[in-house]
């Protein structure tokens, strides 16, 4: 299988980067063959300028990373919970990248077509807050907003939520890293 990274988190040597590493290293250790694309890295506008009216050349880096997704069977999106949603940084990634023509293609009559099709995500969710609180209190925004984009587009998603990260103590810190793991290799 073919697995990549998405790393949503602009730090790459924090927890939830040390998480997506763990999952990629059990991956590897399976035998998959593994990409990894930090966000962070890249070197795009975020911002969809002219919206859909008028299409907006795609930088090197966001051509890369399509090659990378249509490539990927299983894609591994990680990233931490800030203000209840994911970082802009990957909101700006999906609207520059998860294109019409690209990740699906509207067909007419309210219909499209889900060109990604028979890919699966892991997200792999960071928080502060308990992952309870983020799920009945908050209702789970991050998770119905990756749902309604890559759901969208024909990828089926599960979800792992990792907290409350800031007030754990290095053994739970451990216990998630070796979760990760095993969730890499059962892939």
């Amino acid at each position: 299988m073919k697995v990549l990274l998405i790393l949503g988190h602009p730090l790459k040597d924090s927890f939830c980067a040390t998480l997506a590493k763990k999952y990629m290293e059990g991956a590897k250790e399976k035998g998959h063959k593994t990409e990894s694309l930090y966000l962070s890295d890249l070197k795009f506008n975020p911002i969809l300028e002219k919206a859909y009216e008028e299409d907006q050349p795609l930088e090197p880096d966001l051509k890369k990373a399509q090659e990378l997704i249509k490539w990927a069977d299983h894609i591994v999106l990680a990233y931490p919970i800030w203000w209840a949603n994911f970082p802009a940084l990957l909101k700006g990634f999906f609207d520059r990248t998860f294109l019409p023509g690209f990740a699906f293609k509207f067909t007419g009559g309210g219909k499209w077509k889900k060109l990604l099709k028979g890919k699966t995500a892991r997200l792999l969710i960071t928080m502060d807050s308990p992952p309870l609180l983020q799920i009945l209190y908050f209702r789970n925004p991050s998770v119905k907003a990756m749902k309604a984009t890559i759901g969208f587009c024909g990828i089926k998603q599960k979800n792992s939520y990792f907290g409350s990260v800031r007030y754990s103590d290095e053994k739970k810190k451990k216990k998630w890293l070796k979760k990760a793991f095993r969730m890499g290799r059962s892939v």
